[in-house]
């Protein structure tokens, strides 16, 4: 992730989540926070609600897998946080990858949503 940095911190955590504002779909959570700076902060939180480590390693690999190729349609100075969903568990890269973007798109911070489907 080029153009993004790590949450990590419990206070960064806690911090977007009490002022930060949020929206959700079947799979995934997302809190965001402008943070003042020209860099975003990504944080992933998998609870272990969603599967043993295997499986929360796994949705945690995909949604930063799903940011990191779709980082640069996201606008900049924000702290995102995003949360799995206990149905996130079984799902594939497109699903993923389609609730992140669905997400940013509700919180209107794609610059431009543009979604290619190859099956269609």
């Amino acid at each position: 992730m080029q153009f993004s940095e790590s949450l990590k911190k419990n206070h960064q955590f806690r911090f977007v989540y009490e002022y930060g504002r949020s929206y959700a779909n079947r799979y995934l959570i997302m809190y965001v926070k402008e943070n003042g700076t020209n860099r975003n902060r990504i944080g992933i939180s998998v609870s272990k609600k969603v599967g043993n480590s295997v499986v929360r390693h796994r949705v945690t690999r995909l949604i930063r897998e799903s940011y990191r190729l779709h980082e640069n349609i996201f606008n900049s100075g924000l702290d995102i946080v995003i949360i799995a969903r206990p149905g996130a568990a079984g799902k594939g890269y497109d699903e993923i990858e389609s609730a992140l973007l669905h997400l940013g798109k509700l919180h209107q911070i794609i610059k431009v949503y543009f979604y290619y489907d190859e099956r269609v």
